[in-house]
């Protein structure tokens, strides 16, 4: 059978190497009679009625939407006629001149659409910046509250006696942090455990502030972007872009 360049593959790859375990009937020994299919066994209460199709199909949706896809980009019968197609072994129904003009137009796509983000993300990082700049410049005024140099501004709730720790240094601290607006974006009190980590692991608000902590200090810090997630915002979305951030940190312990 004519084979056609895999010129999707720089794009997606539709099925994650779990599913690569599974031997598809083309691969098998041509001489070698057909196995009978296996019964299909009825799915749980509460399962998808093919939990091994959902898998496939749940992987490569995810794929696709961290690319940029978007539902309306493609049909449900489109997919499954091209996945059925390939596992049935058939010639494809396109030619390689008109997968070449569909990559070319997916691309430019995403493209537009990657443009898109970056635009808005921009508009919203320079509104975050304001926001922040205007903040930390009032907050500065607040009593007990002091800068450092950097930027960094923090006020002593609890003077603590022990040592303090250099950026290699593992410690256990208890922590909470929230936007300017009061948000709630992560917090070792909420969930009842202490975190450990080493110093020098962390931005670099908190790098600087536990350096100046004691052991049973309690602080609030408050961290202008460039010492927090800048420009990039933080992970999974919960810090936008050029936000200032808050946080209340006792240092515990220095563990190593």
């Amino acid at each position: 059978m004519k084979r056609l360049r895999p010129v999707l593959a720089q794009l997606l790859v539709i099925v994650p190497a779990t599913c690569l375990m599974m031997t598809p009937a083309s691969a098998q020994d041509p001489a070698a009679p057909e196995p009978a299919a296996p019964a299909t066994p009825a799915a749980p209460a509460g399962l998808p009625a093919d939990p091994v199709g959902y898998f496939i199909g749940m992987s490569v949706g995810q794929q696709l939407a961290g690319q940029g896809f978007k539902p309306e980009d493609f049909t449900p019968a489109g997919i499954a006629e091209g996945i059925l197609a390939a596992l049935a072994g058939k010639e494809p129904a396109l030619t390689g001149e008109q997968m070449q003009a569909i990559v070319q137009q997916i691309q430019t796509t995403l493209e537009a659409r990657q443009e898109a983000v970056m635009a808005e993300r921009g508009k919203v990082g320079a509104a975050n910046l304001e926001k922040s700049s205007l903040f930390l410049e009032e907050n500065a005024k607040k009593e007990g509250v002091k800068s450092l140099a950097s930027g960094l501004q923090y006020k002593v709730l609890t003077a603590g006696t022990g040592q303090k720790p250099t950026a290699e240094d593992i410690v256990r601290v208890h922590y909470t942090g929230t936007l300017i607006d009061g948000t709630v974006f992560d917090s070792s009190v909420e969930r009842g455990e202490p975190a450990q980590f080493e110093v020098g692991g962390v931005i670099a608000g908190w790098r600087q502030a536990l350096q100046e902590m004691k052991v049973g200090d309690k602080w609030m810090l408050y961290i202008p972007p460039q010492l927090a997630y800048g420009e990039r915002g933080g992970p999974g979305g919960g810090i936008g872009p050029n936000e200032a951030l808050i946080f209340e940190v006792e240092l515990l312990d220095i563990v190593r």
